[in-house]
């Protein structure tokens, strides 16, 4: 399966109303499925008043994870974005690592909105357990 062939029902709400991923969500699901170390410095650091895990190199946001929290311990991992000056160095897939990594050191379950979020998980099934088990979102491809 190519990254042009992922789909994903409606209720996902993506952009398009048909559950079709956008240009720039099928290059990131590209990105996290080649799964090499990030050739850019940068730290995470979670700007809860904007629910956003942001990349920051320097003094410059590079990318992010939105995130709602459900309460119960559960946060919905709803969106990753990587500006395009710095896709394909590894930065979405290290963000998405180190947001899991966040998330398990809180003992928090996600429900995964975010196709590249699923799309990580699918090559990293140790962060399956995170996965609430209730209400999972979007499914294993």
């Amino acid at each position: 399966m190519t990254t042009e062939d992922f789909e994903y029902p409606d209720e996902a709400g993506y952009p398009d109303g048909v559950g079709t991923l956008t240009e720039d969500q099928v290059v990131l699901i590209g990105e996290v499925a080649d799964d090499h170390s990030p050739t850019i410095t940068f730290f995470v650091t979670d700007n809860e008043p904007s629910s956003t895990y942001e990349a920051i190199s320097g003094d410059t946001v590079i990318g992010g994870l939105t995130y709602e929290d459900a309460g119960g311990n559960r946060r919905v991992l709803l969106a990753t974005a990587v500006y395009p000056e710095f896709r394909g160095q590894g930065v979405a897939t290290e963000l998405i690592r180190r947001v899991l990594d966040d998330i398990r050191r809180r003992g928090d379950t996600i429900t995964v909105r975010c196709p590249i979020v699923r799309a990580f998980i699918d090559r990293n099934p140790e962060y399956d357990d995170l996965v609430d088990p209730e209400l999972p979102g979007l499914r294993a491809s």
